[in-house]
């Protein structure tokens, strides 16, 4: 490896490198062969959605040194090596054989940290296998080290250190802890201190786990083929602080799942490319170093954690440094300065038209936060060369990534994680996410009335997402994580998910507002804290803290991840793709919209020409329009508001939410379920064929209980599922009953079982569809009733409350048989169904719930897979494929 800084013996250490003031020289690291003038650094470590994944480098091993050989030998033997064999200088010089389809590694230093990474050149094309192109993969602090006639390499325990002077206390914490040998080396050749090893078998393994994927996900067994595995020169090169390596690797084995067979010409051979990386990392100390931001709960970035043992007793063991890009001001006196060297993105040149101006339209939106930091053409965002690699590390990238369904987008970095620095932002777009949009916005303005046209403002609404889109996932990449209840401040963050907004005004609906235009006040003041730059002199933590007060003081509120996702959630604020500051207003709201836009669906939601069964299609994102607001308004039922506060900084650490507000929430929630939200027009049913032929119902339609026939009731079923399931999710029922013991005023877990039975099985029956829809939401909340009174994770209150509501409900039902004999026929059925739970209410019997239909994007929302939640299957959770540590991800 050459090397372009003298090695510091302490550097791969940090010895007694701790956050300070003290700014580094203006002559800084950086990579000598960054193209078109961009500032990134070059190093590598994968992060993503609020997981604090820790590193460290650690002291090094004693390597042995290369054998002696005579000179005249070696040196001889070296070039006979070299022969015929293309050189390729850089960081690690390789060694191209073309003859024999080799690739050679030459090493001059041992003992010494780099960074090691692989990813996915080329995937699958699975949003559910997770397989994707430009997936970056496992991230190591490595070293090769020379032991006789091998070399190994051998990967660093980066999550444990100790940051201090002696030597001894280091190696302590680097033995209590296991390394990783990567992969052992035969030295080929040698000469003048330089060894030569064969990396061919090492760059044509299985590194990013393929195998375990398709395994995993259940589309078959699978083995590497080295017989049908290659290098692949085009992407194999070296630069002179990044070296890149690519193989062409095929799996063979036989197929199982139906997600391989849809997305490969040929199953049983699986054929994608895997790259590696080996980059130089920055000095620690000195000329060139990069100083670290310590971490704040409140800032809205994301932490890189690690365990440091030389802390003193009193301090805390895990140590945390917000992630960021490093950016330093020419004048750091001045208010406003350029930038030593600016951040600079690179946008995928194979994104069409019109998708390419609004992606970088609004990757360029973050312009206007770092020029709030003080940086004048701080950040800007161009066009990737057309040889440019993507996964080359000198380049911060957003590219544009096709799959066969509509999947998440990612924002995944490249991080040193002695420092929190990040070295490289990767964004991947998915390329289909738009067109839910378009479909969207067809189901809710029945554009079609006269011809097949499509009206401005649909494509206007889908560029607009992909805007925002676009700087959300930028923003991931720059070190920000979600905020979600930035969408109760008047969409003050683009880190936010927004759902399109919905405008309503004399019986006619409206799209203009969509979604907003730029970043938003919390996007600002967040890059603010993180990236401002202070003069010497400036106690940079008090600085920290006044903008972070500043930021409380305007009223922008900051809710992530852990509060907003789980269906448990209990702030009243932090939803995920909702609107307005009042959750169970904008139900209410948003409720009307959608019986505006179903009354009138029909032929006209899809174009001249189109098979009327494909209406279907369009149906669903109408109908379950409202399905993330029911969320958002059941976090306000036995909600409680909280902040990330520190201690003195004057925010309010908790408070319990007023009776009032929740039960206007359940109001809203409870209106979902009435039968006029829920039947459908019979005009609509007339027109709605099964599928035609060459189609069939998948995943993101509703499911049918009547065969091939459209199923209005398993419809109104999948909705009520969503709302009453919601209601009495295991965590929000036992807070209701924790909270009402702890103040009388508040709603018990109690009262709001008796306004679900009052509003569904005790309210009067309609005819025809409204009372078989009724009939089906009874049946729905009994379902749920008797799932609590089992659930072992709910408390023993709320289990015994709900048992009690089911004994009651059945002594209401044996006093009240019902009139007519539908009606007679569904109480019977309802009481004999409680009859056989008590008897034995602790053992819940299966049942078939609804499938419901994919929503955020596919598979991985609190609503898309209810049925797996219902048999007690693991949940989707937030986690991602292709690495340890979840990517941050928007659908």
């Amino acid at each position: 490896m050459t090397r372009s800084q003298p090695f510091h013996p302490l550097a791969s250490l940090a010895p007694s490198y701790r956050p300070s003031n003290n700014r580094p020289s203006s002559r800084r690291w950086s990579n000598v062969s960054r193209p078109l003038g961009s500032g990134l650094v070059v190093g590598l470590l994968l992060t993503s959605l609020a997981c604090a994944g820790a590193a460290a480098p650690t002291s090094p091993a004693p390597a042995a040194a290369p054998a002696p050989a005579a000179a005249a030998e070696s040196r001889t033997g070296l070039d006979d090596f070299r022969s015929g064999k293309d050189r390729l200088d850089g960081f690690v010089p390789l060694l191209w054989d073309e003859t024999a389809g080799k690739v050679y590694l030459e090493l001059d230093t041992f003992g010494e940290d780099l960074l090691y990474v692989e990813s996915l050149a080329a995937g699958i094309g699975s949003n559910d296998i997770g397989l994707d192109r430009g997936q970056l993969g496992s991230t190591q602090v490595v070293r090769f080290d020379r032991i006789g006639k091998k070399v190994l390499l051998t990967a660093q325990n980066t999550r444990y250190r100790a940051q201090t002077d002696d030597p001894l206390e280091r190696r302590s914490v680097e033995e209590a802890f296991a390394k990783s040998v990567l992969w052992g080396f035969t030295v080929e050749a040698e000469g003048d201190g330089v060894v030569v090893v064969d990396a061919t078998d090492f760059v044509l393994r299985d590194a990013h786990d393929v195998i375990g994927r398709l395994q995993q996900t259940d589309q078959g067994s699978y083995r590497l083929d080295s017989s049908r595995s290659a290098l692949f020169r085009e992407r194999t090169r070296s630069f002179p602080k990044n070296t890149e390596l690519e193989g062409i690797l095929t799996f063979t084995g036989t197929p199982r799942g139906g997600w391989i067979r849809s997305v490969t010409p040929s199953p049983d051979a699986v054929t994608v490319r895997q790259h590696h990386s080996f980059i130089e990392l920055p000095p620690l100390e000195g000329e060139g170093a990069y100083t670290p931001r310590v971490f704040d709960s409140r800032s809205g970035f994301i932490p890189r954690g690690f365990q440091d043992y030389s802390q003193p007793i009193s301090e805390n063991l895990v140590q945390r440094y917000a992630m960021r890009h490093r950016l330093e001001k020419k004048d750091p006196t001045a208010a406003v300065s350029e930038a030593v060297e600016p951040i600079v993105y690179y946008l995928d040149p194979g994104t069409p038209e019109p998708i390419r101006s609004a992606l970088l339209d609004g990757a360029r939106w973050w312009a206007e936060a770092f020029e709030a930091a003080g940086f004048r053409d701080g950040y800007r965002v161009e066009m990737l060369p057309g040889d440019a690699d993507p996964l080359d590390v000198r380049y911060n990238v957003i590219q544009w990534v096709h799959r066969s369904t509509r999947g998440w987008s990612y924002g995944a970095s490249i991080v040193d994680p002695r420092t929190g620095e990040i070295l490289k932002g990767h964004v991947s777009l998915g390329s289909l996410r738009v067109r839910q949009d378009f479909l969207i916005a067809e189901a809710l303005l029945a554009p079609y009335e006269n011809d097949a046209a499509v009206p401005p403002e649909m494509e206007e609404m889908a560029l607009a997402r992909l805007r925002q889109l676009s700087a959300h996932e930028v923003g991931h990449t720059i070190g920000l994580t979600h905020n979600f209840a930035s969408s109760t401040n008047d969409r003050a963050s683009v880190m936010d998910y927004p759902h399109p907004l919905v405008t309503l005004s004399d019986g006619e609906l409206a799209l203009n507002e969509a979604y907003d235009v730029g970043i938003g006040e919390w996007d600002v003041r967040a890059v603010v804290w993180g990236y401002s730059d202070f003069p010497e002199g400036v106690d940079e933590a008090v600085a920290l803290d006044r903008i972070l007060a500043e930021t409380h003081a305007q009223g922008l509120r900051f809710i992530s991840d852990q509060d907003a996702r789980p269906r448990g959630g209990a702030h009243p604020l932090a939803h995920l793709w909702d609107n307005s500051e009042s959750a169970a207003v904008e139900l209410e709201r948003l409720l009307e919209v959608r019986r505006v836009a179903l009354d009138r669906f029909g032929e006209n939601n899809i174009r001249p020409g189109t098979a009327l069964s494909s209406l279907e299609n369009t149906l669903v994102p109408l109908y379950l329009l409202h399905r993330y607001q029911i969320e958002g308004a059941a976090k306000v039922v036995g909600g409680l508001a909280y902040t990330y506060a520190y201690r003195g900084d004057e925010q309010e650490p908790t408070a319990l939410l007023s009776p009032a507000e929740q039960y206007a929430a359940l109001d809203a929630l409870l209106a979902s379920l009435q039968p006029s939200q829920l039947v459908l027009p019979e005009s609509l049913l007339e027109i709605l064929p099964p599928p035609a032929e060459g189609s069939r119902r998948g995943r993101e339609n509703f499911p049918s209980r009547t065969g091939p026939v459209f199923d209005p009731l398993a419809a109104a079923e999948v909705a009520s599922t969503m709302t009453v399931s919601m209601i009495l999710e295991p965590e929000r029922a036992s807070r209701l009953a924790m909270q009402h013991a702890r103040s009388a005023e508040q709603p018990s877990l109690l009262s709001v079982l008796d306004r679900l039975i009052d509003s569904t099985w005790k309210r009067r029956s309609g005819s025809g569809m409204e009372g078989a829809v009724k009939r089906v939401t009874d049946g729905v909340v009994l379902d749920h009733l008797r799932s609590l009174a089992a659930d072992s994770q709910a408390s023993v209150l709320a289990r015994s409350q709900a048992l009690l509501a089911v004994t009651e409900l059945r002594d209401w039902l044996r006093g009240n048989p019902g009139s007519g004999r539908e009606e007679r026929a569904h109480r019977m059925a309802a009481v004999r169904s409680i009859d056989l739970f008590l008897e034995n209410p602790d053992v819940e019997q299966p049942r078939m719930r609804p499938r419901i239909p994919d929503g955020s994007p596919i598979g991985s929302g609190i609503h898309d897979d209810l049925s797996r939640y219902a048999t007690g299957a693991p949940s989707p959770g937030c986690s991602h494929m292709g690495t340890a540590l979840p990517r941050h991800s928007e659908g």
